[in-house]
């Protein structure tokens, strides 16, 4: 495009000696708006493209929510899940309520397996007195703790696992039992309560 302008800007003038080429003024004013657009023009072009927005900030990192509880909730959800992971098991093992191996309607109440259930509830009801270590706000956890471990005691004085005879012995097993069976939910309910300071 530019040598198509300038061409006749620089074509030799008639009489003029081939030594000598004559350059109108008007050329030189014409090189210099072309230098000078074609500069401005490639600079503000790449300004126009290469610019980039300003990078976004980063928002600040929330803390995870068990680190935004307070102290005693965070308490009450580790008692929780050290809890459960232990009755889980032993529920799956030996039943829950109605359903259970120490239920008063199972043939296995007066049964080695009933006992074996016995021993299991009562460890778990000692695992759930030392968590808790005598912190308020685990009322309910606490009074269900103690009485399943009185309860795994008396059945275990009774010796109901060897199915007594005399009926007054056998009414106090039924009654252990019964305390036995629901346990696993009783923990379980008392456990989640002492997420509400219960």
């Amino acid at each position: 495009m530019i040598d198509l302008l300038l061409f006749p800007m620089f074509r030799r003038p008639s009489g003029t000696r081939p030594g000598r080429r004559a350059v109108a003024p008007a050329a030189a004013a014409v090189l210099a708006v072309l230098t000078v657009a074609g500069c401005t023009g490639s600079d503000g072009a790449d300004d126009g493209r290469d610019a980039k927005p300003p990078a976004a900030s980063v928002p600040t990192a929330v803390p995870g929510a068990d680190a935004s509880l307070p102290a005693k909730a965070r308490t009450a959800e580790n008692v929780r899940n050290v809890l459960l992971a232990r009755i889980t098991e032993d529920e799956e093992r030996f039943g829950s309520g109605t359903e259970s191996v120490c239920s008063t309607a199972s043939a296995e109440m007066f049964t080695a397996k009933c006992a074996a259930a016995v021993t299991a509830t009562g460890e778990s009801a000692e695992l759930a007195l030392r968590e808790i270590g005598g912190r308020a706000g685990f009322a309910t956890l606490d009074s269900v703790a103690r009485g399943l471990r009185a309860a795994a005691r008396g059945y275990e004085a009774s010796a109901c696992a060897s199915a007594p005879a005399a009926e007054a012995t056998r009414t106090e097993c039924r009654k252990h039992a019964a305390v036995i069976a629901q346990g696993y939910e009783d923990l379980r309910t008392g456990s989640t309560a002492a997420l509400a300071g219960q």
